[in-house]
Parts: C-alpha cells; sequence; structure tokens
C-alpha cells in the first residue's frame, strides 16, 4: 500500500512538470581537449509556466535547449520531458521557401499524423492564431521578418506539444516588431496554456516575458541566480517594474561576467 501511495505520488509530481533537468553536465571534445560547457545544471519548468534562460554570449543556453529538445545528449545528469518530444523555434525562421506559409504549417501537421482532410483547417486556425488570417497561400519571400517568425511560431504550436522551446527567437527583428511579438506571445501563451522555455541575452525581454527568470554563470554555465517575476501581465517593456527588475538581473550577469574575466 505504501509503495503504492509513493509511486502514485511520483506519478503526479512527474505530471505538474512539463521538463524536469536532474544535474545536467554537458562537455564537448576538440582539438583542446574537453571543455565544460554546462555544469551541474538542476530546474524543473512546471506545466504552464513561462521560464526564461539568461546568461552572456557563451554560457551555454542553446546548448541546455537542445539538449531538452533531444538533439544531443547531457554527458551527465537526466532530462525528463514526460509531455513527449517538445517543439522548438530557432532564432531563424527555417520555414522552406517553396512551400507557402499555410503549406509550412501543414507538413508539421502531416509529421504529426493528422489526416490530410483536417490539415488546411487546422493550418488556418493557427495562423488566426499567431494573428495571421489570410495568409495561408503567401509565400515567405511575401512575408515580413516579423511575419515569418509567426508562421514558424504556428508550425511549433502545431506540434501539439506541452513544452515549447524558443532560442532567441527575436533576436533578429526591430524593436517595434519584436515588442509586437512580446505581447502576442504573451497573449498566445495565456490561450494555450503550453509551458515555455525561452533563451535570451536581452535581459528585459526576460523580465517582461516570464514568470521566472534564470541566470547561468559564464561558462561553464551553472544556475547562477532565480528571480520569480510577480509583476502583472501584461507587461511593456518600458514599464517601471520591468527596468527595475531588469537593473537587478543586469547587476547580477555583470557579476557572473567580471567572475568569469578574473579566471
Amino acid at each position: 500500500m505504501a509503495t503504492t501511495l509513493a509511486k502514485a505520488a511520483e506519478d503526479t509530481t512527474a505530471v505538474s512538470h512539463a521538463a524536469r533537468i536532474e544535474h545536467v553536465s554537458k562537455s564537448f571534445t576538440g582539438p583542446a581537449g574537453s571543455q565544460l560547457v554546462l555544469d551541474d545544471i538542476s530546474l524543473d519548468v512546471a506545466r504552464g509556466e513561462f521560464v526564461t534562460i539568461l546568461g552572456a554570449s557563451g554560457c551555454g543556453k542553446s546548448t541546455l535547449l537542445n539538449l531538452v529538445a533531444g538533439l544531443d545528449r547531457p554527458s551527465a545528469g537526466s532530462i525528463g520531458t514526460p509531455g513527449g518530444r517538445p517543439a522548438l523555434m530557432f532564432q531563424e525562421h527555417a520555414l522552406f521557401p517553396w512551400l507557402t506559409a499555410g503549406k509550412n504549417i501543414e507538413l508539421a501537421l502531416r509529421l504529426r499524423g493528422v489526416p490530410k482532410a483536417e490539415r488546411r483547417t487546422e493550418a488556418e486556425r493557427l495562423l488566426e492564431l499567431v494573428r495571421l488570417g489570410g495568409a495561408h497561400r503567401k509565400r515567405v519571400h511575401e512575408l515580413s521578418g516579423g511575419m515569418r517568425q509567426r508562421v514558424a511560431l504556428a508550425r511549433a504550436l502545431a506540434q501539439d506539444s506541452d513544452l515549447l522551446l524558443m532560442d532567441e527567437p527575436f533576436a533578429a527583428l526591430d524593436a517595434i516588431t519584436r515588442d509586437v511579438l512580446h505581447g502576442e506571445l504573451t497573449r498566445i501563451w495565456h490561450e494555450t496554456n503550453v509551458s515555455v522555455l525561452f533563451v535570451t541575452h536581452n535581459v528585459r525581454e526576460a523580465v517582461r516575458l516570464a514568470q521566472r527568470v534564470v541566470l547561468l554563470s559564464s561558462r561553464p554555465g551553472r544556475v547562477a541566480r532565480e528571480w520569480t517575476v510577480d509583476i502583472p501581465q501584461p507587461r511593456r517593456i518600458e514599464d517601471a517594474a520591468v527596468a527595475e527588475l531588469s537593473v537587478e538581473i543586469t547587476e547580477q550577469l555583470r557579476g557572473e561576467i567580471r567572475r568569469h574575466g578574473q579566471h
């Protein structure tokens, strides 16, 4: 009886998380030998939670995301995603230029096993969700940078995953477009209740979007500190509370960079 209850408690804990990263380390071997990129990372992402990973360039943020996505394996530790394979969205839209916006999304639906008769309707629904209704037949070259990222987001959502991994998806966009897409992503997150693990080097972006900000130290990447962001949504990038917390996090980030430079 006790064993059954313990097992049930374990199952409940697993289901309550979209991702569980336990004591994960990652090393790469090159001409100079083995290099430790991530060191003993432990992090949970709750179901429906929005978490941003923040850190200086080269601290292992994208490496961590690739490990969670299953594109690589950790050198030590374990990663669990109880809801299945996560969806991944990159900085570059990675759309197929010979397909229309709708067909790019339909391809993801086909790979998911959605019947052909249902793909067009579902692709149009997803385009409406990202506020690109009517763009089904547009080619990639006809879309602006922001529109391409909206299509890429719709394609990621087409995978129907519990966990969305986003690797600096707005870094290449101008400030106004990025601001608009911040608002759109927040809306979509609320509407879909998907869990989000979002990598960025932009402190204000991290604070504006997330419920929790996780700062990685400079290489090797370790969890240096976490902040719970209690600022009510929707937030603006220029909000005083966003700016205040951003200053605090920036100071911590600078400290990590200085410590790295001293070694």
